[in-house]
């Protein structure tokens, strides 16, 4: 087991992929452990082996066809026409952009590699400092995989055995939460910086919602496709990329066939990506709870208190700290085995705890100094990432508030799936 680990963060620190850094180092664990050698293949390919993680590569796809299709630009022309009358419009345009977007993709490195390039030029351009427009375009990915559908939550559900249907109506409520406190921190620095607003037009509002309504309704459509139990959430990212298709190709005529290609190719790159990170994480968790490892890290957790909420602040410290380094599915099919005995010791709902693992993790995602999405929007805004470690710091106040706010108050995630789809 020392081998396991030393061979983990030696390939850590030298730099290597997340994916082969777990990968090699399971491999390297189970020979030097004297496993049979058909323990790796048959692991990492049960850890893929399920029906709902189908939906993972084709909610990839409809956020990619979003993307390429030039939907994103409409999403964003409303959300600006909506509340671009408030100060600093174009940051508020920013935030409901990324929640509607959200309802598509379920991805936070999507919204922030894909939106972010529309919404970090129209803000530059109105006179935004570039640091400012970054960080709001960082911190609104977050709603991402929080607001359904989401691709964590996905993987939290196919490992924990939790339904996907209850764990995305749960994630209503705190994504909403999220874009109401970053609007308020956002209209406090524009008041004081004096970022300038649009006069409120309610004939252009008009014409912009005619104009991207059938890209507003894609989130109404899933939601209430799954919660009536038309269609679960695996046939709902089928949904989503049949639909996607239909608007991007037939209705607004936006996606050609060199973009359609490029689209199938980055999300079979992405797709394979995310589950060989599931695959190889599933070899790794084998290792842990074989030898026993896992199971004395769920009885230290466990063991700081016996107070439910002590313990509840000890798993958010932890996995914020692993936010800001790992890949989320690393980290929940990593961490998963080893934390929901601790929830289930401590009789917390499931669907509650689900959401508030992801949230931990979305949040690391735009921590410094090694948040994703942080890399990823100071890449394509041009920004250094010192300013947009700087610039970000104030947005991880309110990230943290709500956080902490749904952690200790359960029925602000639990209340909605419950009214909808039962206990």
């Amino acid at each position: 087991m020392i081998v396991f680990f030393a061979v983990f963060i030696v390939f850590l620190l030298i730099g290597m992929p997340i994916s082969i850094s777990i990968g090699a180092s399971a491999v390297i664990g189970c020979l030097n452990l004297g496993y049979p050698l058909m323990v790796i293949g048959q692991k990492m390919v049960f850890g893929i082996d399920s029906f709902l993680l189908i939906a993972i590569p084709l909610f990839i796809f409809a956020g990619n066809l979003m993307n390429a299709g030039k939907i994103t630009d409409r999403i964003f022309n409303f959300a600006n026409s909506l509340v671009g009358w408030i100060p600093g419009g174009l940051g508020h345009a920013n935030i409901v952009a990324s929640l509607i977007f959200a309802g598509m993709s379920g991805s936070a490195a999507a919204d922030a590699g894909g939106l972010g390039t529309i919404e970090m030029e129209a803000m530059t351009s109105k006179g935004y400092d570039r640091d400012f427009s970054a960080a709001v375009t960082s911190a609104s990915s977050v709603v991402g995989p929080i607001f359904p559908p989401s691709i964590p939550l996905i993987i939290y559900g196919s490992i924990a055995s939790v339904s996907v249907s209850k764990l995305f109506v749960g994630g209503v409520v705190p994504a909403v939460l999220i874009v109401a406190t970053m609007m308020i921190l956002t209209l406090i620095i524009s008041l004081k910086r004096g970022y300038p607003r649009e006069r409120f037009n309610i004939k252009k509002l008009i014409t912009e919602f005619s104009r991207s309504i059938l890209s507003i309704i894609t989130p109404l459509i899933i939601l209430s496709g799954f919660t009536a139990g038309l269609f679960t959430p695996t046939e709902a990212s089928c949904v989503a990329v049949v639909y996607a298709l239909v608007i991007a190709i037939f209705v607004y005529r936006t996606l050609d066939r060199k973009s359609f290609i490029k689209c199938v190719l980055d999300s079979a790159v992405t797709s394979a990506n995310t589950l060989f990170i599931i695959g190889t994480s599933t070899l790794f968790t084998y290792v842990l709870v074989r030898e026993g490892v896992s199971g004395k890290i769920a009885d230290f957790i466990a063991g700081v208190s016996t107070n439910p909420g002590i313990v509840i602040l000890t798993i958010n410290i932890i996995l914020l700290v692993l936010g800001m380094f790992m890949e989320p599915g690393a980290i929940l099919t990593l961490m998963l085995p080893v934390l929901i005995p601790i929830a289930q010791r401590f009789n917390l709902d499931m669907v509650y705890f689900g959401v508030i693992v992801v949230l931990n993790l979305m949040i690391g995602q735009v921590t410094p100094p090694f948040g994703v999405c942080l890399f990823i929007v100071g890449d394509v805004g041009k920004v250094k990432l010192e300013r947009l470690y700087r610039a970000i710091v104030p947005f991880l106040i309110p990230l943290i508030a709500v956080l902490f706010l749904c952690a200790y108050y359960p029925p602000l995630i639990t209340w909605l799936p419950n009214a909808l789809l039962g206990e």
